[in-house]
């Protein structure tokens, strides 16, 4: 991205009040010691948005804004750059002018060795723009059926070439047949922004699925004979035994493609027909999402700001598996990382390093448990300590005992809302006095897919539209006067960037439970009942997730359809 000297950066963000001369150095001195820009350290403090700095970027280099939808990339123009040079380059052709010159996307602008490249390359003038990442990501995805012929047809060819070796397991793993096949699995996932991958053994074949945006899509199959030496060449990657077969096994291992860079996190596991195995796609970002990228409306970040910046108590974040909590404690510690604290976490697994953080791995066979961990960890003088997970009472107890005794502390919790943290830890054999003693804030969330802005489209609710969401407003208990139907919501069309589903991306949505004195007082009252503390967190005007999801639904942020589905599961 180009960069904007620093005093320059301070001069617009003071001058336009968004922040103080003093903050401003104080976040500059903090953005340096964990080896962040300052661009980036404004954005995840949610100080200025990466639309208000690409805008300002603009400006000061006097060079224009792409602002690409699929619809103003012409695709011809695209194509004359392969994909693979222009995800290397970080830049995307997307229209011709009547001289011939060509009109291309730049990560980076004034990266003049890449413009002379692509001068010499193309053989035409190129007239250079500034994109941002969305942009260039809508240039790759059309791509798009191209890319996924090409992936499959590189696969089947490595099938058929590995299929003629004699080699098994090992010896088999590192040979080239093999290891592209590994590769062009990978880079598929990637280049559909897949977050997971999953390879299932069938009686009679390997089936591949990719999860896109939280649904699994089924992509191809693979032949038995082959997958021994697949399963091998993923166990070297992730350092793993190759000749274990009937115990499961987790591993990870660092993959890049182009620019793009990822950890990779695996699970093997035995099942009937043999070793199924599941990949994660964490991207290795250098910048944890502020609040506001993760989704969270104004009033709800406040509140939750509010709470993580008490000196001692629980946060618990909660939610399904795969609904990204682990990503917003990365983002409530990042707001935490300052040089006057200590930040201690134990985690399975670390899913992203932190500079400053001390982070433990949970190792049972090397006798590292949660609470084994929070024990040690204890001693190590903390401020701030992060439990991946409250798993068990042992875990439980711990966690409020450091809670109790001057620490703040944050951890995720599988409930299905905001609420329903305080029994789970009361069955926990946390007792109601401490729960109340300790707990500051619930936070509950789910992802929703974001609708694709390039394709967006609005429309008036449907009769069974309308009998869903009045159903839900009841479920909730929510007064219908202060809910009416919207007159209007929003839906995408469907295009070749978001493979004609309608959708690009995920949000969250929240429900967060500030714990307020009367809560306090009812969970330690005799009269405690789950009906009650939630009738009493509404009252005290607790927005729930349905609610945070209305209010995206009617912004254009998702549709109903989406917020209905992930309610119900």
């Amino acid at each position: 991205m180009l960069r904007v000297p620093e005093d320059k950066i301070k001069e617009l963000v003071v001058g336009e009040g968004l922040i103080t001369p003093a903050d401003f150095d104080t976040l500059l001195a903090e953005a340096k010691r964990l080896g962040q820009s300052i661009e980036d350290a404004l954005i995840s403090r949610n100080i200025i948005t990466e639309s208000y700095l690409n805008n300002f970027l603009s400006k000061y280099f006097n060079i224009p804004l792409a602002n690409l939808t699929a619809e103003n990339i012409n695709r011809d123009v695209l194509k004359l750059l392969p994909e693979s040079v222009a995800r290397e380059k970080r830049v995307v052709l997307f229209n011709q002018e009547t001289d011939g010159t060509l009109d291309a996307a730049f990560e980076d602008p004034s990266d003049l060795v890449t413009l002379e490249y692509l001068t010499s390359y193309l053989k035409a003038k190129i007239r250079p723009f500034l994109a941002t990442t969305d942009d260039l990501n809508k240039g790759f995805s059309l791509y798009g059926s191209a890319a996924a012929e090409n992936y499959i047809k590189l696969i089947e060819e490595n099938v058929r070439a590995s299929l003629l070796s004699r080699s098994h397991g090992e010896e088999a793993a590192g040979e080239v047949p093999i290891v592209a096949i590994v590769d062009n699995i990978l880079s598929y996932g990637l280049s559909l922004r897949a977050s997971d991958i999953h390879l299932e053994v069938l009686e009679a074949e390997v089936l591949v699925r990719y999860r896109i945006d939280g649904i699994l899509h089924e992509m191809f199959k693979v032949p038995k004979e082959v997958f021994p030496a697949i399963v091998a060449r993923i166990k070297l990657l992730g350092s793993l035994k190759i000749d274990e077969h009937y115990k499961p096994q987790d591993g990870r291992f660092r993959y890049k493609i182009g620019e793009d860079v990822v950890d990779v996190r695996i699970s093997i596991i035995p099942t009937f027909y043999g070793e199924k195995i599941e990949m994660r796609l964490l991207p290795a970002t250098t910048r944890p999402l502020s609040f506001a990228e993760l989704g969270m409306m104004e009033d709800t970040a406040n509140l939750l700001t509010e709470n993580i910046k008490k000196s001692y108590g629980m946060v618990l974040v909660c939610g399904p598996t795969g609904s990204g909590k682990t990503t917003t404690l990365y983002s409530v510690i990042n707001v935490l990382n300052h040089p006057e604290v200590n930040i201690v976490t134990i985690e399975d697994p670390i899913e992203y390093n932190i500079k400053y953080i001390n982070q433990i791995q949970v190792n049972t066979a090397a006798g590292i448990t949660f609470a084994d961990g929070l024990r040690s960890i204890l001693r190590q003088d903390p401020n701030i300590i992060m439990v991946g997970e409250m798993r068990d009472e042992e875990t439980a107890s711990i966690g409020v005992q450091s809670a109790l005794t001057g620490h703040l502390v944050l951890s995720s919790l599988h409930t299905s809302d905001a609420p329903t943290a305080v029994p789970r830890l009361m069955d926990m054999n946390v007792e109601p006095y401490l729960v109340a003693a300790v707990l500051n804030a619930v936070l509950a969330q789910r992802l929703v897919r974001k609708i694709h802005l390039g394709c967006i489209e609005s429309y008036e609710p449907s009769d069974q539209e309308i009998k869903a969401i009045q159903s839900q407003i009841k479920e909730a208990g929510l007064d219908p006067e202060k809910y009416p139907i919207p007159k209007q919501l929003y839906r995408g069309k469907g295009c070749a960037a978001d493979g004609f589903t309608g959708y690009s991306g995920r949000v969250g949505i929240f429900e967060l439970l500030s714990v307020s004195e009367k809560v306090r007082e009812l969970i330690v009252s005799p009269n405690f009942t789950f009906d009650n503390l939630r009738a009493l967190a509404k009252q005290e005007g607790m927005v729930s997730m349905f609610e945070d999801g209305l209010r995206k639904a009617e912004l254009g942020v998702t549709t109903i359809d989406e917020v209905l589905r992930v309610i119900g599961e």
